[in-house]
């Protein structure tokens, strides 16, 4: 049985915020205790303002924001001398490190604060510390080295009954599996992190699981309309609570699912609206993702051969600077696609 999901990482007279509260919300609230925690002298309730304003800033896209936030916190958390409170700001940089293509720096924020988490007791941050890196490594296409760590976080999760994280969990080990080519078994893990997201109030893990559910049936069962749907009631969820990069990933998908069912110019218009959307927020891998969408696109348009093969070129070398192995086997396929190179130890089309 699992418990309503919950944000741990709203914190002291924060704790009241829902995990479905709109960023705005939660950002203004944020900024209201932070002034006060500053006034009152009292640098853990600094820190733990901080925090939830640091993550607030990060699911808006305002990353310059939310770097400075994060470093705010940690350096409060110091002075309180609180290592919980360490491991939280370091979750928070870490997680932004990942999501700005820093993937090197996301692991080593991420393993210290795992480390101060563990001596500090706080068994909450150190899950969240470990499926960081875990998600981390899945990003880069590690599965292998990552998969056995996905699978001892949702062990842990189910046991604790901690719907939240039981829902992250299933989500990493079903991408997984989708990557890797076994799509029942893809199917089946989304579908049950869909349903445990739903009966615990989880929204933005539903709008997740939808999304994945919705890449499955467009591969697997080439349904173009049951996949839009599901993508559209996610949308309107990201939209309600302002998930930006949800939202931005959710459109890069509508273009995925448009692609394979050969509708090239709806596919074009949304791989440029989730484009625009990744450059708005810094976000450097979706932004390659999107960009390999709208120039497969546009090569099915009609755009010069000679044009598609240095966008593909350069993409391949971003997708390398960046560490995103499976992503580059996206590029691969793509020039094979196009006769424009071999493909490369692809294992399949993805996300």
């Amino acid at each position: 049985m699992y418990s309503q999901a919950f944000a741990p990482e709203y914190q002291g007279a924060l704790t009241a915020l829902s995990v479905n509260s709109s960023l705005p919300d939660v950002l203004a609230a944020a900024t209201e205790h932070l002034a006060e925690a500053r006034r009152a002298g009292s640098p853990l309730e600094t820190a733990r303002a901080g925090l939830a304003a640091a993550e607030a800033y990060r699911r808006l896209g305002r990353t310059e924001e939310a770097e400075r936030a994060w470093r705010d916190s940690y350096r409060a958390a110091r002075s309180a001398g609180d290592a919980g409170a360490m491991a939280w700001a370091l979750w928070s940089g870490g997680t932004l490190a990942r999501q700005r293509g820093r993937l090197v720096l996301a692991r080593r924020l991420l393993g210290l604060a795992a480390d101060l988490a563990g001596r500090g007791g706080d068994v909450v941050a150190r899950g969240y510390s470990l499926a960081g890196m875990a998600e981390t490594g899945r990003i880069q296409g590690d599965y292998e080295a990552v998969r056995r760590l996905h699978e001892q976080l949702l062990a842990e999760a189910r046991r604790r009954g901690e719907a939240r994280h039981t829902v992250w969990a299933l989500e990493g080990i079903a991408q997984i599996h989708r990557n890797t080519g076994d799509l029942d078994s893809a199917y089946r893990l989304f579908e049950e992190a869909a349903g445990i997201a739903a009966r615990a109030d989880d929204h933005r893990g539903h709008a997740w699981a939808l999304r994945g559910l919705a890449d499955v049936v467009s591969v697997r069962d080439g349904d173009m309309a049951r996949a839009l749907t599901l993508l559209r009631e996610a949308e309107r969820t990201c939209r309600t609570m302002d998930l930006r990069g949800a939202l931005a990933y959710n459109h890069k998908m509508q273009g995925n699912v448009r692609y394979r069912a050969e509708r090239f110019e709806e596919a074009r218009a949304s791989y440029a609206q989730a484009l625009e959307e990744f450059r708005a927020m810094s976000e450097p891998r979706g932004e390659a993702l999107a960009r390999l969408g709208l120039a497969k696109s546009r090569a099915r348009l009609g755009r010069d051969r000679t044009e598609t093969a240095a966008e593909l070129a350069e993409l391949a070398g971003t997708m390398e600077r960046i560490g995103l192995r499976h992503a580059l086997e996206m590029v691969h396929l793509a020039q094979d696609e196009f006769g424009l190179a071999p493909a490369v130890g692809a294992s399949g089309a993805a996300s």
